[in-house]
């Protein structure tokens, strides 16, 4: 299953999270949605990543632009 927009994926995983919260997981549903859970968490880390290295890499750029102003 992929994984959709941050804000969808956020959503997904709070929904998750709720349901564990309220009891309403059955044990055969228990794996499945950690194993999701994990997926979606994964995903977020990987562009929480990918985003700081965008950033590390223009920080210097802004720096140059802001300082010629």
């Amino acid at each position: 299953m992929t994984i959709g927009s941050w804000n969808e994926a956020a959503d997904e995983l709070n929904a998750i999270v709720t349901s564990f919260d309220q009891g309403e997981v059955s044990v055969d549903d228990l794996f499945v949605k950690l194993e999701r859970a994990t997926e979606i968490i994964e995903s977020l880390e990987a562009r929480l990543d990918a985003t700081k290295a965008k950033v590390e890499e223009l920080a210097p750029r802004i720096s140059r632009v802001a300082e010629e102003q």
